[in-house]
C-alpha cells in the first residue's frame, strides 16, 4: 500500500533516518526545533503514527512469510511494540515537557524581547535626558553667567543653546518650552546689561562734577604754564590759551583726564561697550541708541539746579554747576571718541547748547543778587575758566560771550556805584586846602598816582611844602586808575568784545567825571569863601589836564584795533566849563567885595577943601587886593590870578566911575575932584607895585577921566586930535556929563565954599529918603 505521508517531507524523512540510525541522539537535535514549533507537533504525532503503522504492516507481512519466524516476530513485534507504546508514551511525556518547555522557552524569549525594547528605551530614553539634562546645564549656565555679570558670555552660551543644542532635542517638549523662554532671556540679559548701564552712567554722572574739577585745574595749570612761556619769550606773548601755538608747545604734556593715577579717577567705558556689543548682537541697536540718548538728556535736566547762590564768596554753586556740565560733556566728547557711529555729533551738540543756554538763563536771573564787583569778578573768572576748558574739548562757546557781555554791564554798573560813592565821599570830605607834603617819599608817592608836573625838580625841594591842589585830587587819580584796572581786569583771558570795554570805559570814566566830580565841584562854587573857590578853580584845572592825560591813555591802552581816531572824554570840556564858571565865581565874589568896599565911599562932592591922603575905602580896597593875592589867589597860576586881577581892577575903575555918573551926584567941586584923584593915584601907585604892567592898562580910563575932571582946559577934550591923544579911553558921552558936572561944581565953590557943601549934603540925604 501506497504512503499517505510524501517521502519528501521533513518530518517522514527524520523519522525515517531516527529509525534506521543506531542511535536515537543523531536526530534529536534535529527533532527538537521541531517539537518546540507548536506548528508541528500534531504533525509529528501523526508521523510517528504512521510510521508505526507501516512497521506494524512491514512486520505482518515478513510475518506471513514465516510464521513461525512471524510469532516469533510477532513476540518481538509485541516487544517492540510494547517497548513502541512505552517509547510514544515517553514521546509524549517528552512532547509535553518539550511543549512546557517551548512554552517556557517562550516566554522567556518573549521577555527576552520585551526586556531588549525595554532596555533600548531605556538607552533611548538615557540618551535623550542626557540631552535634555545638557540644554538644561546651558539653560543653568546662562542663568549663572547672568547672576555673575558676564553678560556676554551668557549671550553666547545662549546663542550655542538656541542654535545647536536645542536642535538635538527639538522632537522633545523641553525643547520647545526653552525655545520660547529664549526671548525672555534675552530680555533679561538685555535689561541686566542695562541695569549695569544706568549703574554706570550714574556713576559717571556722581563723577562728573570731579571729572570737571580736574579738568578746571588742568586747564589753570596750563594757563599758568603758558604765562610763565610767555614771560620767558615774549615771541608766546600773542598766542592765548587753546591756540595752535599753545597746544603744540604743551603736546609733550601727557595728561589723560579720564584715566590718572594722580587724582585716582579711572572712568572705564566697558559697560557701554559691551552693553552695544550685546545690543547689536540682539539686533537692537537703534533702541539702544534712543533709550541711552533719551538716558543722557534725563542726566543733562538733572545737572541743573533749581537755585543757584551766586552769593557765595568761593563761589561754590556756579562752580559746582560748571564742573558738573563740564564732566558731563567731557564724556560725551569721549564717548564719540571711543565708539563709532553710536552717537552723532549733531545730537551732543544740542545737549551742550541746551546746557550752555540753561546755564545762561540761571545765572542770569540770579545775577541781579550780586552787588559786589569782587564777586562778579570771580564769577567772571569761574565761567572764563569753564570756556577755557570746554574749547579745548572742541565745543563752540560763543553762546557764552553773551552771558560775559551781561556780566561785564553788570560788573561796569557795581564798580560805578562803588567808584561814585567814593568820589562823591572825596569831594564832600575834602578840607579844600592846599595839599601838604611832609617828605619826599609822599611827595614821590602823590607823584606816582597823579597826573602832575612840578615847576621845580625834586631835588631842589624842601619839605615839609604844599602842593597847589587838595588832597583830594590824587585821591580821585587813585581811584580813576583803580577804575581802569578794574575795568581790564574783565578783558583778561576770553572777553573778545574789545570794543564794548573801551566804549564803556569811555562811558562810565565820562559818567563818574561829570556828575561825580565836576557837577559836585561846580555846586560848591555856591560857597561864599573865595579861598575855596580859588582852590575848587585849582583843583578843575588839574582835573582838566587829568583828562587829557586821560585821552592819552585810553588810546594808548584801547584793546580794539579796529576802532581809529582819538579818544575823546566829555569830562574834559565839562571840567573846562567847570573851571570858568570857577573862575566867573571868583570875579564874582572879588568884585562883589570890591563893590561892598566902593559903597562904603562917601565922597563930599561939594568938598571945599581937599583930603591930604587916600579915602579909607580906598585903603582897604587895596589892602584887600593885597591879601586876596597873597593868600586866596596865591595858589593860582600867574596868568589866572593876574586875570582876576585884572578884572578886579577894571570892576573897581568901572565903579568908581560909576560914582561920579551917578544921577544923584549933580555937581563936582575942584576939592571932590582932588580927593578922587588921590585916591586914583593912590590905587596907581598899588598896581604899580605888584610889578605887572598889563595891569595898568585897566586904570587908563579911570586915570584919564579924573585927569579930565581936573583939568582947566576941557576943550581939549572936545577936539579929537587932543582928546585922542589925551583922553582916549575916555567915553564921548561920560565925559561930556562930567565936565559939566565939574563945571557946575567949580561955580558952586566960587559963589560960597560952605553953603553949597551943606546944600549938596542935604540934596544928596534928600534924594536918598525921597526928598527932592
Amino acid at each position: 500500500m501506497p504512503s499517505a505521508v510524501d517521502p519528501r517531507d521533513d518530518l517522514w524523512m527524520a523519522i525515517k533516518q531516527m529509525s534506521q540510525s543506531s542511535s536515537d541522539s543523531d536526530y534529536i537535535e534535529q527533532l527538537v526545533p521541531l517539537m518546540k514549533d507548536p506548528r508541528y507537533s500534531h504533525q509529528l504525532m501523526q508521523v510517528f503514527s504512521k510510521f508505526s503503522e507501516n512497521r506494524n504492516k512491514e512486520i505482518e507481512r515478513i510475518c506471513n512469510a514465516n510464521h513461525q519466524e512471524f510469532i516469533t516476530s510477532v513476540n518481538s513485534l509485541l516487544e517492540v511494540r510494547e517497548g513502541s507504546v512505552n517509547m510514544t508514551t515517553e514521546i509524549l511525556e517528552l512532547n509535553e515537557s518539550i511543549q512546557k518547555s517551548i512554552e517556557k522557552l517562550a516566554a522567556q524569549k518573549k521577555a527576552l524581547v520585551d526586556s531588549r525594547s525595554v532596555r533600548q528605551n531605556i538607552a533611548e530614553a538615557n540618551q535623550a535626558l542626557n540631552a535634555c539634562l545638557n540644554v538644561l546645564r546651558l539653560a543653568n549656565q546662562v542663568v549663572d553667567l547672568l547672576r555673575e555679570k558676564n553678560h556676554y558670555g551668557a549671550l553666547r552660551a545662549l546663542d550655542e543653546l538656541q542654535t545647536i543644542h536645542l536642535k538635538e532635542i527639538s522632537r522633545y517638549k523641553i525643547a520647545e518650552m526653552i525655545e520660547k523662554s529664549v526671548p525672555m532671556t534675552q530680555k533679561m540679559i538685555a535689561d541686566a546689561v542695562m541695569a549695569d548701564l544706568n549703574t554706570w552712567l550714574f556713576r559717571i554722572r556722581e563723577s562728573s562734577q570731579f571729572l570737571g574739577e580736574i579738568a578746571f585745574y588742568y586747564t589753570d595749570v596750563r594757563r599758568s604754564r603758558n604765562q610763565a612761556r610767555a614771560e620767558a619769550d615774549e615771541r608766546f606773548a600773542k598766542f592765548k590759551l587753546n591756540s595752535a601755538v599753545e597746544l603744540v608747545a604743551d603736546e609733550t604734556d601727557e595728561f589723560d583726564i579720564l584715566n590718572n593715577e594722580e587724582t585716582d579717577l579711572q572712568i572705564e567705558f566697558t559697560p557701554l561697550f559691551e552693553a552695544m556689543h550685546i545690543h547689536e548682537t540682539l539686533g537692537r541697536s537703534d533702541q539702544f541708541k534712543s533709550t541711552y540718548a533719551a538716558t543722557r538728556r534725563e542726566q543733562k535736566d538733572l545737572l541743573l539746579p533749581a537755585t543757584l547762590n551766586l552769593l557765595d564768596p568761593e563761589c561754590g554753586d556756579l562752580s559746582s554747576l560748571l564742573e558738573s556740565i563740564a564732566g558731563f560733556a567731557i564724556i560725551e566728547k569721549a564717548t564719540i571718541a571711543k565708539t563709532q557711529n553710536f552717537r552723532q555729533q549733531t545730537d551732543v551738540d544740542e545737549l551742550w547748547d541746551s546746557l550752555c543756554q540753561s546755564a545762561i538763563t540761571l545765572i542770569s536771573s540770579n545775577l541781579s543778587s550780586v552787588k559786589n564787583d569782587d564777586l562778579l569778578l570771580k564769577i567772571k573768572g569761574r565761567i572764563v575758566l569753564f570756556m577755557l576748558t570746554m574749547e579745548k574739548w572742541g565745543y563752540s562757546v560763543s553762546a557764552m560771550n553773551t552771558l560775559l557781555l551781561t556780566l561785564f554791564e553788570k560788573y561796569s554798573e557795581l564798580l560805578k556805584h562803588r567808584f561814585a560813592e567814593d568820589f562823591l565821599e572825596i569831594v564832600s570830605t575834602d578840607d579844600y586846602m592846599p595839599m601838604p607834603i611832609k617828605s619826599l617819599e609822599e611827595y614821590d608817592k602823590v607823584l606816582s598816582v597823579s597826573w602832575y608836573n612840578p615847576d621845580k625838580p625834586r631835588e631842589q625841594l624842601k619839605f615839609p611844602l604844599a602842593l597847589p591842589f587838595s588832597q583830594m585830587y590824587p585821591l580821585c587819580c587813585i581811584d580813576i586808575r583803580h577804575f581802569l584796572n578794574q575795568i581790564y581786569l574783565f578783558s583778561d583771558d576770553y572777553f573778545q568784545r574789545s570794543t564794548v570795554i573801551d566804549e564803556t570805559l569811555r562811558d562810565s570814566l565820562d559818567e563818574l567825571l561829570c556828575d561825580k566830580v565836576c557837577k559836585s565841584l561846580v555846586e560848591r562854587l555856591a560857597s561864599q569863601y573865595p579861598g575855596q573857590i580859588v582852590q575848587i578853580l585849582t583843583n578843575l584845572e588839574y582835573f582838566e589836564t587829568a583828562c587829557s592825560e586821560l585821552q592819552d591813555l585810553l588810546f594808548s591802552a584801547r584793546t580794539s584795533p579796529s576802532v581809529t581816531g582819538p579818544v575823546v572824554l566829555q569830562a574834559t570840556e565839562d571840567f573846562k566849563a567847570a573851571t570858568k564858571s570857577a573862575s566867573d565865581r571868583i570875579f564874582e565874589l572879588v568884585n562883589s567885595k570890591i563893590d561892598d568896599l566902593i559903597e562904603m565911599a562917601e565922597y563930599d562932592w561939594m568938598a571945599t577943601k581937599p583930603n591930604t591922603e587916600a579915602s579909607p575905602y580906598m585903603r582897604d580896597l587895596t589892602r584887600y587886593l593885597d591879601d586876596i593875592a597873597k593868600s586866596v589867589l596865591l595858589a593860582l597860576p600867574p596868568e589866572i590870578k593876574a586875570l582876576i586881577y585884572f578884572d578886579a581892577l577894571s570892576h573897581a575903575s568901572n565903579a568908581i566911575l560909576d560914582l561920579t555918573l551917578d544921577d544923584t551926584v549933580k555937581r563936582i567941586t575942584p576939592a571932590a575932584v582932588r580927593n578922587l584923584a588921590t585916591d586914583t593915584q593912590f590905587l596907581s601907585s598899588f598896581v604899580e607895585r605888584l610889578g605887572n604892567p598889563n595891569l595898568m592898562a585897566n586904570l587908563d580910563e579911570l586915570m584919564q577921566t579924573v585927569a579930565l575932571m581936573a583939568t582947566d582946559n576941557t576943550d581939549e577934550f572936545f577936539d579929537v586930535a587932543q582928546r585922542n591923544k589925551k583922553y582916549g579911553k575916555v567915553d564921548n558921552m561920560k565925559g561930556a556929563i562930567l565936565i559939566e558936572k565939574v563945571t557946575e561944581g567949580a561955580a558952586v565953590a566960587a559963589q560960597s565954599p560952605a553953603k553949597p557943601a551943606v546944600a549938596e549934603r542935604f540934596g544928596t540925604l534928600g534924594s536918598r529918603f525921597g526928598i527932592r
